[in-house]
């Protein structure tokens, strides 16, 4: 089995997720959305992308890294 993906050319090619942004956000558009694509090999992850940015890139975590990262802050 190979590898899961870290990170994707454009977010756009996570077709059919639900990008959330936090309730803490301010509406400034200067925040992270997260989305948890459900097929392909990026299903079980989480997906992470800049909201200035939405066409961007978009990085990849497993969600044991993102409780880890957020768990830290």
């Amino acid at each position: 089995m190979s590898a899961p993906p870290r990170n994707v050319i454009s977010s756009t090619e996570l077709p059919e997720v639900r990008w959330l942004r936090s309730s803490y956000s301010t509406g400034a558009n200067n925040c992270v959305e997260t989305a948890r694509p459900s097929a392909g090999p990026c299903a079980g992850l989480l997906a992470v992308r800049d909201s200035k940015n939405p066409d961007g890139p978009a990085l990849l975590f497993s969600p044991e890294s993102w409780a880890g990262f957020t768990a830290a802050f």
